[in-house]
């Protein structure tokens, strides 16, 4: 499979110099199966940029999932172009992350006046919205396991499978407190077991989390301690703080591989960034 992160920033699109290297694009990523099928997850302010290519390319049908209703994750649909293109084929999978509320519901709750000038009847791509109850579930070659993510009013993770590689999603996910459906730590340590990739949010530094304890992020030395205990190959820290330049996501780049030096694991650590390609 192969990964792309088209917007790694929490919170709140961010602009400017000190952002080049990461980028400012909140959530989204897309990941590409060897059947060439296209998931993507997350409809955050990256998703413009995605839509762009895909208009300019040959890709027309695709699937998209969610993690969670938060407006960071959600804010770009309206701002997704193959949605109102009468020549795509999108299927949409939500779990019910509010009571009483469809994955229709949820996207189109970007589009409700008076915030934003059209609704959701605008679209005229072919969509087809799917519901799943948090179980397990395939598109094309990858399978894909939900994991309850530690997070106000709640959300999902994913695991997904292609072959013998695994690749592990856990954004907003806070790991020193336990919000309701969450997980307790060694579950999570469980879920993410010799991955070949884990992707964790990675938002604060240890004295910022003690004024921000249940805002569910997690810091950078938790994110180490589930990689190091869960042994994964490959760390990237996401979910960038909207204030953290550049310079400063590579000094705690820097601080995590010195954590991993002395724990001595073969774990290797970046900060995810917007354009950034994987394969696994």
């Amino acid at each position: 499979m192969k990964i792309k992160c088209y917007g790694s920033r929490g919170s709140i699109p961010v602009s400017g110099v000190e952002y080049n290297k990461y980028g400012g694009d909140t959530c989204c990523l897309a990941i590409t199966s060897k059947t060439n099928d296209l998931l993507i997850i997350d409809s955050g302010t990256g998703i413009r940029k995605l839509g762009n290519e895909l208009i300019a390319n040959s890709h027309r049908e695709f699937s998209m999932i969610f993690t969670h209703a938060h407006w960071d994750h959600l804010m770009g649909f309206p701002f997704f172009k193959p949605i109102y293109d009468s020549r795509f084929k999108i299927n949409l999978y939500g779990c019910p992350f509010v009571p009483n509320m469809t994955v229709k519901d949820m996207v189109a709750s970007t589009m409700h006046a008076p915030n934003f000038p059209v609704n959701v009847d605008a679209c005229r791509a072919d969509i087809k919205y799917i519901d799943i109850k948090y179980s397990a579930f395939n598109i094309g070659s990858l399978h894909i396991i939900p994991i309850f993510l530690s997070h106000p009013n709640g959300g999902v993770g994913y695991k997904i499978i292609e072959d013998d590689k695994t690749f592990v999603f856990l954004t907003d996910n806070e790991l020193g407190f336990r919000h309701p459906d969450g997980l307790d730590f060694i579950d999570y340590v469980r879920d993410c077991l010799n991955v070949d990739l884990l992707i964790h949010d990675a938002e604060y530094l240890p004295e910022e989390y003690e004024k921000r304890k249940t805002w569910g992020h997690s810091t950078y030395k938790e994110a180490v301690k589930l990689a190091t205990e869960s042994h994964v190959k490959q760390l990237g820290l996401f979910h960038h703080n909207q204030d953290r330049t550049d310079d400063q996501i590579d000094s705690i780049v820097d601080r995590c591989n010195q954590q991993l030096l002395k724990s001595k694991t073969k774990t290797q650590c970046f900060g995810v960034r917007s354009g950034q390609e994987i394969e696994l």
